[in-house]
């Protein structure tokens, strides 16, 4: 293995090589190929190790970022990927998924003059190597504790939450709803941006670690949380937002008109992208319209793409400046053909005679004062409306709490918007339960959730180490 040096001028990062557009648009595969090793340590080479690295700051899982990336540098891959899972588990979900150019990368003090450190990109690279060359290694555990601890929910949050406690000596069953485990890293991030192989990895790691996973349990319905705390010490909820969000315009009920959570369920963790393996009913629009500008907008318009779509248009009532999708997403999409209509909101889903959508009713809008959000409010147009062609209609305007287990537990305090109240540290309202992830805080990122269930492991250790005995005394 090559070696590099670091270079004192640092030149500008390592490009990563990726299939091209016309090609990638019509399967599923992994778009990024990844790094080779030169290529890695090339890129780590540019890291100066700085004394105060703010890029640690940044990581809300706190990975040592300039310790992995100076053993990358110096050829020790597998110590590399150890070093990181001292902090962070799925490096290899993280790696692909996280917005780092908003997190760790926005930090790199490379990044006022020149462009920063690929941190994402190198964490991949390690964590491929560490997994493709068989050299995956258990680290030390504690010795058992005695203590039970529920997990209710597989995904980044609460396998966080296992993977932390099970090191330091806890009983930890994860209870989850579907038939897999890995809750959004399965039924919505697609095969192109996180192929499922890699997550399956990553969860048999955890489950190599001593952590039980109890799949099709719904918890809320079947068992409550009261009926947990009679068997376990703890128990924390990660149970996400799964709750599709509409914008409540008429046609809405029109065959065609989907979620982007169900557009993405059917494709993902059902399957549908792989038909006729799989045969999982979804409609293949010819003229398909995704309502909404995140990355979950880019996932099912990219997706929309490759199930065989001849126009894929997004529609979003803000400008592109206000897009909310990163901007490597945003890039790979009008690679592969995916029109963007700023500035156009939906107002109404027109149908044909078999009850099927045909068109959106669309008014062109203008930016006003800010709202809330510190975002310019789009104010409609007079006289703007125009009739937009669509036989298949995705809705990515975010989603919202279930309500199934909160509204099932008595003393869980929740707010306007049915997310639950927690502490910094995941403590909510009911003595010896913790929360954390997308149920708290709404939709956001894996790698906030992931810090949400650090933060919450953490405090449960202190809580449970103070008061082993039955949690109801906590």
């Amino acid at each position: 293995m090559s070696n590099p040096t670091a270079n004192v001028s640092k030149p500008g990062r390592t490009p990563m090589p990726e299939q091209s557009a016309p090609i990638r648009a019509k399967n599923f595969l992994e778009v990024p190929l990844g790094y080779t090793p030169e290529m890695a340590q090339t890129e780590a080479s540019r890291c100066i190790q700085c004394k105060k690295p703010a890029c640690i700051e940044g990581c809300p899982v706190s990975v040592q970022i300039p310790a992995f990336l100076k053993l990358l540098r110096e050829g020790h891959f597998a110590s590399a990927a150890q070093k990181i899972k001292e902090t962070n588990a799925l490096p290899a979900v993280c790696g692909r998924v996280c917005p780092q150019e908003s997190q760790c990368e926005s930090k790199c003090i490379l990044g006022r003059k020149s462009e920063p450190v690929a941190i994402g990109r190198c964490e991949r690279f390690v964590a491929d190597y560490e997994r493709e060359h068989h050299l995956v290694e258990i680290p030390q555990k504690q010795p058992p504790n005695n203590l039970k601890i529920a997990v209710v929910g597989a995904g980044p949050a609460g396998l966080t939450v296992a993977g932390d406690l099970v090191l330091l000596g806890y009983e930890v069953t994860v209870f989850e709803a579907f038939h897999k485990a890995g809750g959004v890293l399965m039924y919505g991030i697609p095969e192109f941006r996180l192929p499922k192989a890699i997550v399956e990895h990553e969860i048999n790691y955890l489950v190599r670690l001593g952590v039980q996973i109890e799949l099709n349990q719904v918890i809320g319905k079947t068992i409550t949380i009261e009926e947990l705390l009679d068997d376990f010490n703890a128990v924390f909820i990660g149970v996400g937002a799964g709750l599709p969000m509409f914008l409540n315009l008429p046609g809405e009920d029109l065959g065609g008109v989907y979620s982007a959570n169900e557009y993405l369920t059917r494709s993902n963790l059902m399957k549908a992208y792989q038909f006729p393996r799989y045969d999982t009913p979804i409609i293949r629009g010819r003229n398909v319209c995704v309502i909404g500008g995140g990355n979950v907008a880019m996932d099912a318009a990219r997706t929309a793409i490759r199930l065989g779509a001849e126009s894929v248009k997004i529609v979003y009532r803000r400008s592109r400046a206000e897009l909310p999708a990163r901007t490597e997403e945003i890039h790979h999409a009008e690679e592969e053909g995916i029109e963007f209509l700023f500035l156009t909101n939906p107002q109404q889903y027109l149908g044909n005679e078999q009850g099927k959508v045909r068109a959106i009713i669309c008014n062109k809008m203008e930016l006003g004062e800010p709202d809330e959000s510190g975002r310019r409010r789009p104010v409609k147009i007079p006289d703007s409306a125009f009739e937009l062609p669509a036989d298949c209609v995705i809705v990515a305007a975010g989603a919202l709490a279930n309500p199934l287990l909160t509204k099932n537990t008595p003393g869980l305090e929740l707010n306007q918007r049915g997310y639950i109240i927690t502490d910094e540290n995941g403590r909510t309202s009911h003595p010896n339960v913790w929360a954390g992830g997308d149920i708290v805080t709404g939709s956001a990122t894996v790698i906030l959730a992931m810090g949400a269930g650090r933060a919450a492991a953490k405090d449960m250790n202190t809580a449970l180490q103070q008061h082993p005995s039955p949690t109801k005394t906590i």
